[in-house]
């Protein structure tokens, strides 16, 4: 069965994540290369293993994962829907199966938080593990977080993490957060999508989803 490491060894997956990190680096947004895609992946699979799914459904998520943001090598605007066709005939060249082909299209295409849903446990850790990597190494530049929100926040977050409980069924994302940098109120005034689609996901896995910056509890 196709693997994780395969798909990072694909010439034509890795030109696609290094476009799709050009392109959006000339539009002016945060780093979405080949960090983004790695860490995605790394905590979709790992999210799925802490709720004790199988092994196969959990290396789905880390495809999924790494594959998600390749469509805004085409374009920005639906590129989730765009890189859910671009990673079918790519898992399909590379043998992977229709049953989790099919699981794959609806993962990719339904991470983003505009009009995405979660429809599988692939699509739910996918969902989850790209909406919490905010992260201060995802600023391009530093010196523009004065004029721009989203680098601003970016920036302020020093630790990102998502923690899952077993047993009490929650998913939380604590994150350490530089207030001197960004007050709490600007991370939900440009994330409250984002953590709405993460609460759905949360749910689609029969759990709570919560967030805690700076070990307090604020959903």
């Amino acid at each position: 069965m196709l693997s994780l490491k395969e798909v990072t060894r694909d010439p034509e997956v890795r030109v696609l994540i290094h476009e799709s990190d050009r392109q959006l680096e000339m539009l002016g947004y945060t780093e979405h290369g080949e960090r983004h895609c790695r860490l995605v992946a790394k905590n979709a699979r790992q999210l799925l293993r802490d709720l004790d799914c199988d092994e196969r459904t959990a290396e789905l998520a880390a495809i999924a994962g790494y594959l998600h943001d390749i469509g805004n090598a085409v374009n920005r605007r639906r590129h989730e829907w765009t890189g859910a066709l671009l990673a079918r005939d790519i898992l399909a060249r590379l043998g992977m199966g229709h049953d989790e082909l099919a699981r794959m299209l609806g993962a990719v295409g339904n991470h983003h938080e505009e009009g995405g849903n979660p429809v599988s446990e692939v699509s739910a850790a996918l969902i989850l593990a790209d909406k919490a990597d905010v992260h201060r190494s995802r600023v391009r530049n530093p010196a523009f977080i004065k004029f721009d929100i989203h680098d601003r926040v970016n920036y302020a977050v020093r630790n990102s993490k998502l923690v899952v409980d077993k047993e009490k069924r929650t998913i939380t994302l604590q994150l350490r957060v530089d207030t001197s940098i960004a007050p709490v109120m600007e991370y939900f005034e440009i994330f409250m999508s984002r953590m709405v689609i993460s609460r759905r996901a949360a749910d689609y896995l029969h759990c709570r989803y919560a967030l805690e910056i700076n070990g307090s509890r604020m959903v």
